[in-house]
């Protein structure tokens, strides 16, 4: 058997089909229908040029789809494209239908050069019938979906026109069925033989009485009346009556599926007769079991802790602690009164493990009889130390307790778990440091015998104490601050950090602010001492105390004179660049100020009337791209805040909005920067806190559409109240710099002589004639050519002209200093580059991009010492005055370390800030 030959492509593609296709697709576009450039035909694909030139051969769609001439066009065309197919109507109809979406409407436009119907009625509708030349939205209906079956007009549809559904359903159609009409003539329904009832039954109707009310006609043999070919069975059905009604009695039957109480209180009945017993002594009462869910697990910890009793306590405390670990964030105290008060009561019977006490916590005013062992639950306990130092201690070995000691400790532990779990909300901590007995808690768990057993517990204390100090106000004898104290003396590293921190936090959240007074000096040399090692965390929480510490005079005295702060103060500049990282940022090249440029609006330009005129002859977005581009311009590290970007530009054209196109909304506004800057993009700062335009900076001076800059009024006048720090003077924070801007120097003599020296004007001219009432000077950028104020215009009119440059080749030689001064036409800001690289060994920051860690805290503590030690009245060492003189100590402490504290300003972007506040509190006092 020879093998099948391989078929060849369906398509034939080549220029002359590309063209056709091309021409097709923009037809299509232009039109705003759908086009498909290849449809597929099963697994095949269909050549649109092909059939357009066959069926254009043809005579056009409505020659070939012409169901009164050849009828069988489209199948002919079909088995042409598609040999040897199988389901031929289903291959006609889906050839026609892909002609008539994709080729109808532009043969008439294209070959037969008319205007083809609209998609409504020719793509949006299926491809049935011809005539399209000439279907028009009067003479054409959109046929519904069952039109053509009710009309009754199925039977004359060419085989074209009909859907593969159709010729499906027309070849399964058997002769003599009920369906729909096929192309054969129609049949006659079969017959059907109604049913008859038995005519000579004995039965009567109420009516009848052995005869009938009217004759009936006689049957003939095949049960039709002579003469009219009439069913048999019509009188009968005529003289029919039912048989009436009787109404139906319905006994309801009660069963477990309608009434489950029933069947439950009869079981419960049962029940109770079997065993004797009657029902009658707990009716009523809401027992378990009997659909009563008691009260939340909240309560019934509450309950529990309440009740003393060891295998309560364990459940709720079970409980408590995986509640307040999984739901910390919503699980707080003011929701549940009493469980915080159960909780302290629970970790206080600690002390009776270890002492022979029981601790009272009393709410009453009067002084209870005994007061050894009450604590005081209004005020707190101030002697809770010295009654702590007159119990007895158990004699118990710690290595080997028994399981009541254990399962004791066990729940205290647990309960001061979920203590320490709860404060960690902030909401938790402000309502337990108003409970007097937790500071009596935690003072007594960091007194208690140095025993392994209670260290779990102390560690619970003190990150208690670590959240509550913040809000407790304290004393220098408060036993809670000397039970902290205490424990920097220890070797345990967790417990020195922790105490630290606690001690760094009190009263942080309070009006007063605390200052750490009375610190014995070896704890004082330890926390120094501290600093050399390379711990982090340890050396954030020396940190921490030393800044609140050398905040107050006293401490810095106590300091210089216990430690040597030479040491101290280079080890600290030494930190100023821990875990410094190289970093690249580039900044201006010329006018670079190393203070930060502002995400506000202080700094964006204010545009002169002329400028603005200019902007308003563009129509909206062009305006704004206008505008953006004279007061902005690209900067990779800038960045400016969305608000005050569309607030800006809002008071810009805000007033002329009425008489000019409307402003952008929001949105499309800030969409359009990005259009505008190619580098700039709107992001997210601050963990969605603030919403910023990246890659964007203020322009110094405003250009105009042409790129011509505008230069800046150098005159000094008086700042509002409100005025920013930015547009203060170099000379002094008293006068405050013009922010109008103009294009040349003519219009800027104008700007002075009219705004600020406010000569007035007679018949268009300047009356220039002296006048006692009027003084004029000149604060052209602190000019001092007029020591005093003088009657002249005309003399400070031409003095002023000295400030602005002309355009004569000879004073283009002259000097610019002090001059207003034109510049070029300017290069679009997003082809130049006014930015230079450089290289920073920045420290790490926080989230909101400033200094943190190490560096921050310890050039805050080198600036209070800066700035105390000049007021400290503790001699120098080795010199022979009994006071320092002005600025001695601060020579002797910063000397040593100035070009560091150079090095830090000059490479660390981050503490620039800092380190600029620390040199100049050096520089002020003398040193």
């Amino acid at each position: 058997m020879a093998p099948a030959r391989p078929r060849g492509p369906d398509i034939e593609r080549g220029e002359e089909y590309d063209a056709f296709i091309e021409k097709l697709e923009d037809f299509h576009e232009k039109r705003g229908t759908t086009f498909d450039r290849e449809p597929k035909i099963g697994s095949r694909q269909l050549d649109l040029y092909r059939l357009y030139q066959r069926v254009i051969e043809e005579g056009g769609y409505d020659v070939v789809s012409d169901t009164k001439g050849n009828k069988l066009a489209w199948r002919k065309i079909a088995q042409e494209f598609f040999p040897g197919l199988p389901n031929l109507p289903t291959l006609v109809f889906t050839v026609k239908t892909a002609y008539y979406k994709n080729l109808a409407a532009f043969e008439i436009a294209d070959h037969w050069e008319e205007e083809p119907p609209p998609k409504e009625i020719l793509e949006d509708v299926t491809a049935k019938g011809g005539d399209l030349r000439n279907r028009t939205l009067e003479n054409y209906s959109r046929p519904m979906k069952h039109d053509m079956e009710t009309n009754g007009q199925d039977g004359e549809q060419s085989e074209e026109e009909k859907t593969p559904k159709q010729e499906e359903k027309a070849e399964t159609e058997e002769p003599g069925s009920t369906g729909r009409a096929t192309r054969s003539l129609r049949q006659a329904p079969p017959q059907r033989v109604l049913f008859q009832p038995d005519l000579g039954s004995t039965r009567q109707t109420r009516n009848s009485s052995n005869q009938v009310n009217s004759p009936s006609p006689a049957l003939n043999l095949y049960g039709m009346t002579n003469g009219v070919q009439t069913n048999g069975a019509s009188m009968t059905l005529a003289n029919y009556e039912p048989r009436p009604q009787l109404p139906l009695t319905l006994k309801p039957v009660t069963t477990p599926a309608n009434n489950p109480e029933h069947f439950s209180q009869k079981r419960s009945r049962a029940k109770d007769d079997v065993a004797g017993r009657a029902s009658q002594k707990h009716k009523g009462m809401m027992l378990p079991g009997t659909g009563f869910t008691g009260p939340n697990i909240y309560i019934r910890a509450l309950l529990a802790l309440e009740s003393h009793i060891a295998g309560e306590e364990s459940y709720a405390l079970h409980h408590l602690v995986k509640i307040s670990h999984e739901r910390g964030d919503k699980y707080r105290f003011d929701q549940f009164p009493g469980l915080a008060e159960a909780l302290t009561a629970k970790v206080l019977e600690v002390t009776s493990l270890f002492y022979d006490v029981e601790w009272d916590i009393s709410y009453r005013v009067a002084a209870p009889a005994d007061e050894s062992s009450t604590l005081d639950g209004l005020q707190g306990t101030a002697d809770v130390l010295q009654k702590l130092g007159t119990k007895i201690p158990i004699d118990n070995d710690d290595e080997v307790h028994t399981a009541d000691f254990l399962a004791a400790l066990g729940r205290i532990n647990e309960a001061g778990l979920v203590i320490r779990n709860m404060v960690m909300l902030e909401e938790n901590a402000a309502y337990l440091a108003k409970i007097p007995s937790i500071r009596d808690f935690i003072t007594i768990a960091l007194n208690m015998p140095k025993r392994p057993a209670v260290v779990e517990l102390q560690h619970y204390a003190l990150e208690i104490a670590e959240q509550l100090t913040k809000y407790f106000a304290v004393t220098p004898h408060d036993p809670l601050y000397t039970s902290l104290l205490g424990l920097l003396e220890t070797t345990d590293r967790g417990a020195i950090i922790t105490s630290l921190r606690a001690i760094g936090r009190i009263s942080m959240n309070l009006d007063e602010n605390y200052r750490l007074r009375d610190v014995p000096v070896p704890i004082i040399r330890r926390i120094c001492e501290w600093l050399m090692i390379d711990d982090e965390e340890l050396r954030n929480a020396c940190l921490d105390f030393l800044y609140q510490y050398t905040a107050l005079i006293d401490n810095v005295e106590t300091l210089i004179q216990n430690v040597s702060v030479e040491g101290v103060v280079k080890q600290l500049v030494r930190l100023l660049m821990h875990s410094a990282n190289l970093e690249e940022r580039r900044e201006k090249s010329r006018h670079h100020s190393s203070v930060k440029e502002p995400t506000n609006s202080e700094n964006i330009p204010k545009l002169s009337q002329d400028l603005i005129e200019q902007l308003l002859k563009f129509e909206e977005p062009e305006r704004s791209s206008h505008w953006l581009r004279a007061c902005f311009e690209d900067d990779p590290v800038g960045e400016m805040t969305q608000i005050a970007l569309w607030h800006a530009y809002q008071s810009c054209f805000g007033s002329h909005a009425q008489y000019h196109s409307p402003l952008l909304i929001a949105g499309d506004f800030i969409k359009n920067v990005s259009s505008t800057f190619l580098g700039a993009s709107a992001q997210v700062a601050n963990s969605g806190q603030k919403y910023i335009i990246k890659g964007i900076r203020p322009r110094s001076s405003p250009v105009d559409p042409k790129g011509r800059i505008y230069s800046r009024c150098q005159w000094r006048i008086a700042p509002s109240p409100s005025a920013p720090l930015v547009a203060r003077s170099k000379s002094g924070l008293d006068e405050a710099q013009c922010e109008e801007f103009a294009r040349d120097p003519e219009m800027m003599w104008r700007h002075v002589i009219n705004d600020h020296l406010k000569v007035p004007r007679k018949d268009n001219t300047y009356d220039l004639s002296i006048r006692q009432d009027r003084k004029y000077t000149c604060k052209w950028g602190g000019c001092t050519h007029f020591p005093k104020s003088t009657k002249n215009a005309f003399e400070v009119g031409m003095h002023i002209k000295t400030h602005l440059s002309d355009s004569s080749r000879q004073a283009s030689q002259r000097p610019k200093s002090n001059r207003f001064t034109t510049n070029e036409p300017e290069t679009p800001s997003h082809k130049r580059d006014n930015t230079v690289p450089k290289t920073w060994l920045n420290t790490q920051t926080d989230e909101r991009n400033d200094a943190a860690g190490l560096p921050l805290t310890a050039s805050l503590v080198l600036r209070n010492l800066a700035r105390l030690l000049p007021k400290v009245d503790v001699p120098v060492p080795g010199s022979q005055n009994s006071k320092p003189e002005e600025g001695e100590w601060v020579r002797v402490v910063f000397s040593p370390v100035k070009e560091q504290l150079y090095f830090v300003a000059a490479f660390n972007w981050n503490l620039r800030d800092y380190i600029s506040s620390l040199t100049q509190a050096i520089a002020a006092a003398g040193a």
